[in-house]
């Protein structure tokens, strides 16, 4: 039988390209000559090692300030994600913001752990590895306390070391940082609340980072999936917005296996039994009291987060036990406070400029 041939230009057939599945073919032809892309553009150097652990300082943009004291900030991000969300590419980096307005920054990376770190707790990340972190900032700029910028779950991290050693701390800033874990619209803490997380890890050992990906993908698998490769086809002529697509698809499915006991004990201390709010947190064998932090507190959430909503942080106001606290409402998702045009504009300048009037 002869094959019947398709009339060409008609919408929804072979030929038309303005058709749907013409456009949206086109636009994964675009991606595929893309190839890789690069991130984290800004140059650093590693100064501390430990473990898994690396410890970057980024070097100043402009070299004539290489030599001019700078006020040194350090961030302490998430174990679920590479921290190069936070300078993703030249015009979306909140680091290289940061740059300009004349910090010194310093970056904890995790690194990947393996079968070896199976068993490392909490305490091991915050008494040890940030507490290292602190040591090693405060030693090279000659003071005793440092500025801690935490992010999502660096942010209770931080929040935790600062109520463990309030001395070590001059000034804290969390970004888009849980606290009350249990609010009605947190959709991970529910999904959270019918894991059987001890015989997850007792299974598994660590926890494998493309289990977390599917995880968070699926509280809004229509808008985090579907509806985001469907907007793939609007990019197909343009090559840097596809290598924009491009970067933050690496950086979303690029997570890390995480140590077992720890997200075993990050699950069940502050999902499940919410300790940090209830105020039976402890970590290495102390209590962990928010009302221990006594230095200035900068809180920044996003409007429209998903993963952490605005009740779940802003809580943090009447817990601490400081006079100066500010908080910082982005008009945004958690995704956007990061990578946004006007993230890019307006966090640097917001924390710098309060961290430089505390400093």
């Amino acid at each position: 039988m002869a094959r019947t041939e398709q009339p060409q230009g008609v919408a929804g057939l072979p030929g038309d390209e303005s058709a749907p599945g013409a456009a949206f073919a086109a636009g994964l032809n675009a991606l595929r000559g893309i190839g890789d892309v690069d991130v984290a553009p800004t140059p650093r150097d590693a100064v501390y090692r430990e473990d898994k652990l690396v410890l970057y300082r980024y070097r100043p943009l402009d070299s004539a300030a290489a030599g001019v004291p700078r006020i040194p900030v350090l961030i302490c991000y998430a174990l679920v994600n590479r921290p190069y969300m936070l300078d993703l590419q030249e015009d979306r980096s909140l680091i290289r913001g940061l740059l300009r307005r004349g910090l010194d920054v310093y970056l904890i990376d995790w690194g990947s752990p393996d079968g070896a770190d199976r068993y490392l707790e909490l305490d091991d990340y915050i008494n040890r590895y940030l507490h290292h972190c602190v040591s090693h900032v405060a030693t090279a700029h000659g003071v005793q306390s440092v500025n801690l910028l935490g992010v999502c779950q660096g942010g209770t991290f931080s929040l935790c070391y600062a109520a463990l050693h309030p001395e070590r701390v001059r000034n804290l800033v969390t970004m888009v940082t849980p606290v009350d874990f249990r609010t009605p619209d947190n959709l991970l803490s529910k999904w959270v609340q019918g894991v059987d997380v001890d015989a997850l890890v007792r299974v598994s050992g660590n926890i494998s980072g493309e289990l977390l990906n599917y995880a968070f993908l699926s509280l809004m698998p229509f808008r985090l999936m579907s509806q985001k490769y469907a907007g793939v086809a609007e990019l197909a002529r343009d090559p840097a917005q596809l290598r924009n697509f491009l970067r933050m698809e690496k950086w979303i499915f690029d997570s890390p296996d995480q140590a077992g006991e720890a997200f075993r004990q990050f699950i069940m201390w502050f999902y499940r039994e919410n300790r940090l709010v209830a105020g039976t947190l402890s970590i290495g064998g102390k209590p962990v009291h928010l009302r221990n932090l006594a230095m200035p507190v900068l809180n920044v959430f996003a409007t429209q987060d998903h993963l952490v909503p605005p009740a779940a942080t802003t809580v943090l106001k009447d817990l601490v036990g400081t006079a100066d606290y500010t908080a910082y409402a982005f008009s945004g998702g958690h995704i956007g406070i990061y990578v946004s045009g006007r993230a890019q504009k307006d966090l640097p300048a917001a924390i710098s400029d309060w961290l430089k009037s505390r400093s």
